[in-house]
């Protein structure tokens, strides 16, 4: 089951049941199964307190992943920051709607298995980000 939860003023309002099937569709790619799935809006303040208190790192990030995963079955909490996607919007100069669906793929595929932490990894990610936005069911 996916749900998406706003600790802000956002919601994805007409695009959750499609968005639910491009997840799912992700996931499917990739040999895994939905299980408890949380996406949850916020700001930077908020993100900025989990990042601090969970992981003690002191910085502004657009998402946060806590993995619960057993198996194949992809559950987790995914926080995104919705001032940090329209920044970064701005930064790489896309819309809004496709940097926040290249957040919400970049959740689920680190529930996955996929890191980010070398330039390596970030490519691959990167490419597996694109793959998804670039599946007929994206609703970005």
């Amino acid at each position: 089951m996916i749900n998406f939860f706003s600790e802000t003023h956002f919601d994805l309002s007409n695009r959750v049941e499609h968005t639910k099937k491009w997840l799912i569709e992700i996931a499917q790619i990739h040999s895994f199964e939905i299980g408890e799935l949380a996406f949850i809006f916020c700001d930077d303040a908020y993100l900025l307190r989990i990042n601090q208190e969970y992981l003690n790192h002191d910085d502004y990030t657009d998402i946060i992943t806590f993995d619960y995963t057993v198996g194949k079955g992809l559950s987790g909490d995914v926080f995104i920051s919705i001032e940090r996607v329209t920044e970064n919007a701005q930064t790489f100069n896309v819309q809004f709607e496709q940097e926040l669906g290249r957040v919400l793929a970049h959740g689920l595929l680190h529930l996955i298995g996929f890191q980010d932490k070398s330039e390596a990894h970030q490519q691959y990610m990167r490419k597996e980000e694109e793959r998804a936005l670039s599946l007929a069911s994206c609703p970005f």
